[in-house]
């Protein structure tokens, strides 16, 4: 009598939870924020680390001479990456003489940055560019 008793139980049980564990997610299926056609589209796409950061930015003369060097980006709060802090020291990697460029003013040409009309001299004579005291209070 227990018997008959506990079959439709765990049927019913196993009926009920079907819904549930058709929606169960799957690892790898599901994205969290884009969709597979944005991942897409991301994946050809620059990547800063490997195609900007650390990258020199040469000028448009007829023999284009280095000018200086991609150390950071800077993302305004809205989301997008507003300005360049470029290296323009005498001696790259010895002394730093930070500047800020709009990215407006880069060129991306045959995998080179260009900076149109630079020279070493100019972006010397821009006023140096140094972070905030406390970078935690921009992030608030």
């Amino acid at each position: 009598m227990n018997t008959r008793l506990l079959r439709p139980g765990l049927l019913l049980a196993a009926v009920l939870a079907l819904p549930v564990m058709s929606h169960a997610q799957v690892a790898g299926t599901s994205f969290i924020g884009v969709n597979q056609t944005i991942t897409a589209e991301v994946a050809n796409g620059w990547s800063v680390k490997k195609a900007i950061m650390g990258k020199d930015v040469y000028n448009d003369d007829a023999k284009p001479e280095v000018v200086g060097k991609v150390d950071d980006l800077i993302i305004n709060p809205k989301g997008s990456v507003s300005y360049a802090i470029v290296n323009a020291s005498k001696f790259l990697g010895l002394s730093s003489h930070n500047v800020l460029i709009p990215v407006e003013q880069f060129k991306i040409e045959n995998q080179r940055i260009t900076l149109p009309g630079a020279t070493k001299e100019a972006l010397r004579d821009l006023p140096k560019f140094e972070y905030a005291d406390n970078p935690k209070k921009a992030l608030k």
